[in-house]
């Protein structure tokens, strides 16, 4: 546990923030078959992955949830918890319970699980739960510390000086338009000026797509489908753009499991990632260099 803040008697107790535990409601959210489809190829997904794109053999990724749930860090920005224009998206984690269904209505329940005390900032976990999935997003706002709390976990040590796996995963130019219509229409990830006041020299990928095209050809070098996503988890290091190619070292991570590390241009764009696969019938082993779901081979 870390100390109470500087100036507070010995042994004082932490101080909670009144965000701590409130409740964001219950909604419910209906898709069709065309919406993880759309969401599949917005992030790297191609054509002649008939799993992911064609209805007739169609399985949902599983971080297709967390369009779903987007409804619930946005709430909370609505109700003046921090500043929309200067909080930023910190971390993510994802917790796959049941396969989500090709179409169909998800009743979600989210809430604030902690609010963390980083002095300068305050980070808000907001905590979205349904019968298929728990996700957590952490929140970094600037200004909104100094509250006297905890300040929570520190970041993820990197693996290992030297990775167990390297890959190379491309973006394209037209993904964050592709990304932003299943649901976070955040105009920094369109809009020259909204990027510019956000302090990007332009519109950036959402840190959420470049997380899950991480996810496919992870699930490739172990063999698995994407699909099959029991676990996620990653922080967002720094903004990726439209076209990047990231660099991403790879440590394995006991049966199923993968940790990872993206760069972008020499800089850590994904920090502390850690996935983890099911098990399927047909994986007898990791991908070859021309299996499905592979990183992009260099040009």
């Amino acid at each position: 546990m870390t100390a109470p803040p500087a100036g507070s008697p010995p042994g004082a107790p932490f101080a909670a923030s009144p965000w701590r535990g409130r409740g964001l409601g219950t909604r419910t959210v209906a898709y069709t078959e065309r919406d993880p489809i759309l969401y599949a190829l917005a992030v790297g997904a191609r054509a002649d992955d008939l799993d992911l794109v064609f209805e007739e053999r169609l399985r949902v990724l599983p971080t297709f949830a967390l369009t779903l749930a987007q409804w619930a860090p946005d709430a909370l920005g609505a109700l003046g918890a921090f500043d929309t224009g200067t909080a930023v998206h910190g971390a993510q984690r994802l917790t796959v319970r049941r396969p989500l269904p090709r179409a169909g209505e998800i009743s979600m329940t989210a809430r604030v699980a902690e609010v963390w005390d980083k002095g300068g900032a305050a980070v808000f976990d907001v905590e979205v739960e349904s019968e298929y999935f728990l996700a957590v997003w952490s929140l970094f706002a600037p200004g909104r510390g100094g509250f006297g709390g905890e300040r929570g976990p520190g970041s993820p040590r990197r693996p290992g000086p030297a990775a167990d796996r390297r890959l190379t995963v491309a973006t394209h130019p037209e993904q964050a338009a592709h990304y932003r219509l299943l649901g976070d229409r955040h105009h920094m990830h369109i809009d020259p000026e909204a990027a510019r006041a956000a302090g990007m020299h332009r519109p950036f990928l959402h840190g959420l797509c470049t997380l899950a095209a991480l996810t496919l050809p992870a699930a490739g070098v172990l063999g698995a489908h994407p699909a099959c996503l029991t676990e996620l988890e990653a922080r967002f290091s720094a903004p990726v753009f439209p076209g990047d190619r990231l660099a991403v070292d790879a440590w394995d991570d006991g049966p199923g499991g993968l940790r990872l590390e993206a760069s972008a241009h020499g800089q850590p764009v994904l920090t502390g990632v850690r996935a983890r696969f099911a098990a399927t019938p047909s994986a007898a082993g990791p991908a070859d260099a021309t299996g499905p779901y592979k990183e992009t081979p260099d040009a």
